[in-house]
């Protein structure tokens, strides 16, 4: 039987690397993007070889954003995999409404109400899986992060209750907390600051898109299948 797993924020480094894993593990798949169309096509190009890839694309920092989405979608999903990495920084007085609004429908309505829609499938059949990618700031905070730290704490307590409710129906929830990650997001970073990251982080360098990948790959998989209600740390011991 067929498998579909949802993987939100595919176009960037991380939803990529997510993607292909599951591809090679025979997921069909369903790719969101809010913009970066020309990438998830690309991704596409590569991955119909092997398994089925629908685009999806929906903004969902609005409140619009889910209904959108999921109207793109034409099969149950076995595997949701939610994986959006939208931050804002600076001094939380400099937070504007706006932001607020966005990252909170972003990083929690969003999710909440996307799982709410794939719910009543997986519950018939008595089994799926919900990944949450977090962040290391969701268990630690992070100073001049706080709304990003807020939302991905928020994203922890939702793995942690949801996987309560739903162990009986089969279901697991878990997700994974990187930290600091070699991808265009970090671009920004000068030489010197990425040295002295990584001169703070134990295993001595940033982690990357694969190894966030390998751990989503592994909390899908029958082989963590009695592991649910947990939040995977794969940060090389920084912060910990």
């Amino acid at each position: 039987m067929k498998k579909y797993a949802l993987i939100t924020g595919a176009s960037g480094d991380i939803g990529k690397s997510i993607a292909a894993g599951l591809a090679a593990d025979g997921y069909n798949l369903y790719i969101h993007y809010f913009q970066n169309k020309q990438s998830c096509e690309q991704l596409k190009n590569e991955l119909d070889k092997r398994v089925e890839c629908h685009l999806v694309q929906a903004d969902l920092a609005q409140a619009d954003g889910v209904q959108n989405l999921v109207r793109q979608l034409s099969t149950p999903i076995d595997v949701l995999v939610y994986n959006c990495g939208r931050s804002v920084t600076g001094l939380i007085t400099d937070v504007s409404p706006q932001e607020l609004d966005e990252m909170t429908q972003l990083h929690l309505k969003s999710p909440f109400q996307i799982v709410q829609y794939l719910l009543p499938n997986m519950i018939s059949e008595k089994e799926g899986s919900v990944v949450m990618i977090s962040s290391i700031w969701g268990e630690t905070g992070a100073s001049c992060e706080v709304l990003y730290s807020m939302v991905k704490g928020g994203i922890n307590s939702m793995v942690k209750a949801l996987s309560k409710e739903l162990a009986p129906s089969g279901i697991r929830v878990n997700a994974v907390a990187p930290g600091m990650v070699a991808t265009k997001m970090n671009q920004y970073l000068t030489e010197e600051e990425l040295d002295d990251l990584q001169d703070d982080i134990p295993l001595g360098r940033l982690g990357l898109p694969d190894e966030i990948a390998d751990a989503v790959g592994f909390l899908v998989s029958k082989k963590s299948s009695y592991i649910t209600g947990q939040i995977i740390s794969v940060n090389g011991a920084w912060y910990c």
